[in-house]
């Protein structure tokens, strides 16, 4: 079963109206998908994150050589190789050779990696908080208020890209609009320091129903996140952009965090992934994965979670909720995943269990002209 055909699908999106984080605004959304075919016609998706030029370069002229012949079955040592010369691309790769031998054996994800303990996996509904508009805080209230029309109970927005007070009378606000069986994630995206974090026990305690708040400051500062712990009465979570399982070691060794976020296409690929959930669960810790990118990478994270063992039995087979794009992004809808009262139905077919969407596909293609 050898690697016989490597195809590229770079796509690119340019958004009606910018919207963003404590990072800035995104002005487009990208989505780059390959499709592997072995000489026996099996054929594995996969999907990387990165500068579009990047990708179709490193692929055509590296990559795609190096993968043409190999036996599609040697994926740990194919996907150790690429990881060197470009760990987003190795993820891409991995995705689609497990799901290659997974069509090969006749089975789904989750029946590849030993079965599913969960038929469905809870799902947060991920908001981009800011945006150009003078009422920006009554916008991004009322994206929320329709998704939890939606179905969604529990929702992530964004703090830390205002002013500390500017942010709380956005976050007071949306606490007054949304059911209090709603629960709210704050995300910073590492913008404060810890005298500024240590701020929001103002807001966490006049309130219940919080998920977490995650990444306040920088994720390398470990001994920060154990005093920060110590003064929140919310659980701390971060560690998206986490590539390796060293790299969690010192967040869960020295209690710095309640939960860790791996995000598959940060990480080396999906056997790496799955590692890195595994050493969440080692050190009795939460793993809510992070995926806000990738319609294919979320249909992973999920079905990796539906293999996760409970938590803690205390909360019988309750399982960690993974992170769902709501905003305006066609690519959420490549690979669709059925969702039922903010669960998401764990797809049971053979190999990832879905088709693509080629309308998206073909609508979408990226011509190669520059975008900024």
């Amino acid at each position: 079963m050898q690697i016989a055909r490597v195809e590229t699908y770079p796509l690119l999106y340019t958004l009606g109206q910018p919207y963003g984080d404590a990072n800035g605004y995104k002005k487009y959304r990208t989505c780059f998908l390959i499709r592997i075919i072995t000489n026996s016609g099996t054929e594995g998706w996969g999907e990387a994150v990165d500068w579009l030029p990047t990708l179709e370069k490193g692929f055509s002229e590296r990559i795609i050589p190096y993968l043409l012949g190999k036996r599609a079955t040697d994926r740990l040592s194919i996907v150790s190789t690429i990881a060197k010369w470009h760990q987003r691309a190795a993820v891409a790769v991995s995705m689609a050779l497990t799901e290659i031998v997974a069509k090969e054996a006749g089975l789904s994800l989750c029946e590849l990696w030993g079965g599913a303990l969960h038929s469905s996996i809870p799902v947060y509904a991920s908001f981009q908080s800011y945006s150009d508009r003078e009422d920006w805080p009554l916008h991004s209230v009322r994206l929320v208020e329709a998704q939890i029309h939606n179905g969604f109970r529990m929702v992530k927005v964004k703090v830390g890209g205002r002013c500390w007070q500017e942010d709380r009378r956005h976050i007071e606000r949306l606490k007054a609009s949304i059911p209090e069986s709603v629960q709210v994630a704050l995300d910073a995206n590492q913008s404060y320091d810890l005298a500024t974090a240590r701020k929001w026990e103002q807001v966490f305690s006049r309130y219940g129903n919080w998920l977490w708040m995650e990444e306040p400051m920088p994720m390398e500062r470990t001994e920060e996140y154990v005093k920060l712990r110590a003064a929140l009465s919310v659980p701390l979570a971060g560690g998206e952009n986490l590539i390796r399982c060293n790299q969690f070691l010192p967040l869960l060794k020295n209690g710095a965090v309640d939960l860790i976020q791996p995000d598959p296409v940060h990480s080396e690929g999906i056997d790496s992934y799955r590692e890195n959930l595994t050493i969440g669960r080692n050190f009795g810790h939460r793993v809510s994965p992070h995926v806000y990118d990738g319609s294919l990478a979320r249909l992973y994270a999920i079905c990796s979670q539906a293999c996760l063992p409970a938590w803690s039995k205390m909360d019988g087979d309750k399982i960690e909720p993974v992170e769902w794009d709501v905003m305006e992004n066609p690519f959420t809808e490549l690979f669709p995943i059925k969702l039922q009262g903010g669960l998401a139905v764990v797809p049971d077919g053979i190999g990832i269990g879905v088709e693509p969407d080629w309308r998206i596909i073909n609508a979408l293609r990226w011509d190669g002209s520059a975008y900024v």
